[in-house]
């Protein structure tokens, strides 16, 4: 460049991650022309974990909880999405009930994190009334869940086999109640946002992903249905009972940040349609004993250790509310009639010594779950995108390679398209519209 010509200066700033939008846990390194970004870098790994050399390193059984620990705003899809990798493996088939169970616990998981996505990018962008109403949605949820798994995030739910236990008593009533809640708040947002010029002017025409980029990166999920592509794994490759319900795709068209927003928006009404059909479609099954001959869990276990397992003969465990609906009874709809991979019964555990047997192979460190020498791959649908469990065995009881393809990687790599052109005030709206969750991306 001639030396007498006005040269035009660039400079750099780093975004994070102590940014509260940077959620503590990502580094831009922006290259700026004023407050325009001229180039965008994005360093991740402030949240390893090194979930899979840990999974290398447990049980097959004992990677479940890691799992959840992935995507912890949906852990549930992760709890199901290595589950059925494991079983594709082993050869597993679940019973019918069960597949449905796994549905119903995936999709209100989903909406959990589609209203956890869209209310935190509101409040980011000042409507914090949003938020608020979104959040009190979630949190009804939460008790649906807390109900069905014993716990609120960190669930563990989903076993190799099966689930942890069937619908406990009056779960149907509280999930159509919470739904309804759910609904009203997402009608209440959307009349406060969709057609909101602030709102709009932030998100139409910025962060925009044209199809050819989000295909070029590999981006699955609501980005890529954004930027108008009707691809979903639960409609491109059916898995548990998809195939027989019915549901929408939702897709945009241009590809930004508002067009995500109106596909998540979509999203949480067609994952409560889904749970909807399941509740009333799934086949019948106990949800609570009628036998009079319940006995505690714990008088059980007491009774089995002083060999008096007679009197535990045609009676039902009745343990603390975490474990409602685990009884024999209710075996045969949750869980394969796999006793080399599936847990026995507490009348099992209690009541004989082959199942206290079967139970103790089944959960000490070094022992438990056993598949063939092999390899396999399975992906599920989770709230981001397409996350896949690529799992090893050399035959032995512990996972020889577990490998995760994280959707929200393939998100952040091509966050930088999105940034690059626009103004470093943007960066706010566009970075919350990816749903960038730090567990699943660095695991």
């Amino acid at each position: 460049m001639n030396a007498t010509a006005t040269q035009r200066r660039t400079y750099l700033l780093n975004m994070g991650p102590s940014h509260p939008a940077m959620h503590g846990v990502i580094r831009l390194l922006l290259e700026l022309d004023g407050e325009r970004v001229v180039k965008a870098d994005a360093e991740i790994g402030y949240l390893h974990r090194a979930f899979e050399k840990q999974a290398e390193d447990d049980c097959w059984n004992n990677v479940i909880p890691y799992t959840d620990r992935l995507n912890y705003v949906s852990p549930l899809i992760n709890n199901v999405g290595y589950c059925l990798a494991v079983e594709k493996l082993c050869g597993i088939e679940t019973p019918e009930r069960c597949q449905y169970l796994r549905v119903i616990a995936s999709e209100i998981s989903r909406v959990t994190d589609h209203l956890t996505c869209v209310g935190a990018s509101a409040m980011e962008l000042g409507a914090f009334t949003v938020f608020l109403y979104l959040m009190q949605a979630r949190e009804v949820l939460y008790f649906c869940v807390d109900k069905l798994t014993g716990a609120r995030i960190t669930t563990s739910y989903t076993r190799i086999g099966g689930v942890k236990a069937d619908l406990p008593e009056g779960f149907e009533t509280m999930v159509h109640d919470a739904f309804r809640k759910v609904r009203e708040a997402v009608r209440e947002s959307d009349a406060l946002l969709t057609r909101n010029r602030i709102f709009m002017d932030r998100m139409r025409g910025i962060g925009v992903l044209p199809r050819a980029t989000a295909l070029a990166y590999g981006v699955t999920g609501p980005l890529l249905r954004a930027a108008g592509v009707p691809y979903d794994l639960r409609r491109a490759q059916p898995y548990l009972v998809y195939d027989k319900l019915d549901f929408e795709v939702p897709v945009g068209s241009q590809g930004d940040n508002f067009d995500r927003y109106l596909v998540r928006l979509a999203e949480i009404e067609q994952g409560m349609r889904i749970v909807e059909q399941c509740l009333r479609d799934m086949p019948a099954g106990p949800v609570r004993s009628s036998d009079p001959r319940l006995l505690d869990a714990a008088e059980m276990a007491d009774a089995g250790k002083r060999g008096e397992t007679g009197r535990l003969s045609g009676s039902d465990a009745d343990g603390d509310p975490t474990l409602e609906g685990t009884g024999e009874r209710f075996k045969a709809g949750i869980s394969a009639p796999a006793p080399d991979a599936v847990l026995p019964t507490k009348e099992r555990a209690y009541g004989s010594i082959e199942g206290l047997m079967n139970h103790f192979e089944l959960v000490m460190w070094g022992r438990g779950v056993t598949p063939p020498p092999g390899e396999t791959y399975f992906a599920v649908e989770a709230g981001n995108g397409e996350l896949g469990f690529h799992v090893v065995s050399d035959g032995s009881r512990r996972p020889y390679r577990v490998r995760v393809r994280p959707p929200c990687f393939f998100n952040m790599a091509a966050l930088h398209t999105m940034l690059e052109g626009g103004t470093v005030a943007d960066i706010i709206a566009t970075f919350g519209s990816i749903n960038m969750i730090a567990g699943e991306l660095d695991r």
